[in-house]
Parts: structure tokens; sequence; C-alpha cells
């Protein structure tokens, strides 16, 4: 069942989980992630960076869709790091059901301001807001981007920054990084930081960079109002290594997609699986009182 934003984090709120946005770069990842939800029973985002949404082109956004509306579990369709008032529009317009306005790396004057544009521009067709204050760290070659250097989220301005601009959810910094951290890295989260914006705030909040960070890290986030976890790297990895092993194999007549990517995708939806589980997602879907397939949204 195709939701929005606001509807799908709310009841991870109230019931104090996570939902997974899996950033799905390919058919074959968006599948496999789908297969693990809907065995698990899991609420799911599907979220698309803008990055990747030019290289599979908008008739992809059709196909999560119609997975999204033959689907028994709650689906959003989430633009991820959208960078610009433009994008956001364009988006709206493919028929997501939530956004992502990115103005992070800007003075914090233009960030409430494009921010709160786009909250009553989307609002209007019942589209969900995400933003971000502060910086999410980059540890390499990731879609996603980010800085070298991470400025934590100010718990009283980011109280500030959601009466000022009426977001749906939020995402703080407070130690992650986009992509995998290199091994001579200990990530740490600043879970004090995040104890104290939940106090002073009432919202969903997001986790961007979650691949690689500690389980019980992620674990004690999830219980202390952590409501949405971005994962891209961890299932991309371990999609292009069992593909790598499977063309370095010594056999140079597979060539055929169905024998390639069977595999590659079992291996991607094994990570999921694990994702769904440490984010208590699994058997979740039942609280959001679904109808049936018949009865779906369609945008």
């Amino acid at each position: 069942m195709l939701v929005s934003g606001k509807e799908i984090l709310s009841v991870a709120k109230e019931q104090g989980f996570a939902v997974p946005a899996f950033n799905a770069g390919s058919g074959q990842l968006l599948n496999a992630v789908m297969t693990a939800c809907e065995e698990l029973q899991s609420p799911v985002m599907i979220a698309i960076h803008p990055d990747e949404l030019s290289f599979l082109t908008d008739s992809f956004v059709s196909q999560v869709k119609y997975l999204a509306n033959h689907s028994k579990v709650p689906v959003c369709i989430h633009l991820d790091h959208g960078a610009s008032y433009e994008q956001v529009i364009h988006a709206i317009q493919l028929g997501f059901t939530s956004v992502m306005i990115d103005a992070s790396h800007l003075p914090y004057d233009e960030n409430v301001a494009i921010s709160k544009k786009v909250v009553e521009t989307a609002h209007v067709v019942g589209v969900s807001v995400e933003a971000e204050l502060g910086t999410i760290g980059d540890t390499g070659n990731t879609v996603e981007g980010g800085v070298s250097e991470v400025i934590y989220t100010d718990p009283k301005v980011a109280q500030d920054f959601i009466e000022k601009t009426g977001v749906d959810s939020l995402a703080v910094a407070i130690g992650t990084a986009h992509g995998i951290y290199p091994k001579n890295i200990d990530p740490k989260l600043r879970l004090d930081i995040l104890e104290e914006i939940e106090a002073l705030t009432d919202l969903p909040l997001v986790l961007h960079g979650g691949s690689s960070n500690p389980d019980e890290e992620i674990r004690k986030a999830v219980t202390m109002g952590i409501n949405k976890i971005n994962i891209s790297s961890d299932i991309k990895i371990v999609f292009a290594s069992r593909l790598r092993e499977i063309l370095n194999s010594g056999n140079s007549e597979i060539r055929e997609p169905n024998v390639l990517f069977p595999s590659c995708m079992e291996a991607t939806k094994q990570v999921a699986i694990e994702k769904i589980k440490l984010f208590k997602s699994d058997n979740k879907a039942q609280y959001y009182g679904l109808r049936g397939i018949n009865e779906s949204v369609t945008l």
C-alpha cells in the first residue's frame, strides 16, 4: 500500500521502531528489499536520490508505484537529498509521497526559508517533507555526498527550525557519515545529543549514514527516538561483491541477467532482513490498518 512519509513515520514513532529507507538504485535492488520487507511484514521507504533518478529515468518511479500498490505492507516513495525546490517539485509530479529538501549546507536562515517553501507546496498535495539540520559526514564515493567534518545538530536550533518550517521529519547530525567507514575509523554516535533533541522536539527523527555503524549504537538510537534510518552502501556493496565473484568465476558465457543477478539479489535481501530486525520494524505492518490491494492508493 502506497502511503505518505508522515503516515509511515507517525506509526513508527508511536510504536518505537525505525522504518528502513533503502536506496534502491536499480530494479534488482528494489525487488530484493521489497521481498525482504514483505517476508518480514515491515513498512519500508524506497529512497531515490536525484542522481539515481537521473540514471534510472523517471519511468522507474512507475515501477516503484506498481510494487507499492500491489503490496500488503506500507510503502513510501521518498526523494533522498533533494538539492533544490525544482528537484522536489519534479519528484512530487512523478508521484513521490515524501520528499527531502537538503539545504543543510546553506546558512541557517536560508535553510529555514527553502524548507518552509517546500513544506507549503508539498502539504497542499499531501506529500510529506523531511529536512536536515547539521551536516552528515562523507566517507567516500557515494551518491548522497556529505562533508569532511560533521557539524552536530544543535538541539535548541532543531526546536526552532521545526517551529519555523513545519517539516514532518528531521534528519539530525549526531556523528554518522554516508558510505562505509575506513577500517581505521571507529564511528561513535553522539547519543547525548540525540537525547536532547528528542526531549525538545516531537517529530520523527531520521538517521542518515546508517551503514556500518555498530549495531548496538543503532539499536540504542532507535529506542531514543530515531524513526527512520537510511541504508544505501550496505545493500549496494554486497550486491556488487557477489556480482564481482560471478564475473570473475572464469565462465565467460554467463551473461543473461536472470543468471547474473539472482544470487546478488539474495545477498542484498539478507542484508535488508538484518537491518529490518535491527530497526525493530519486522511485523509492524499490522499497526497500519492496511486496506486490501484493490483499495490501495494509486497516484
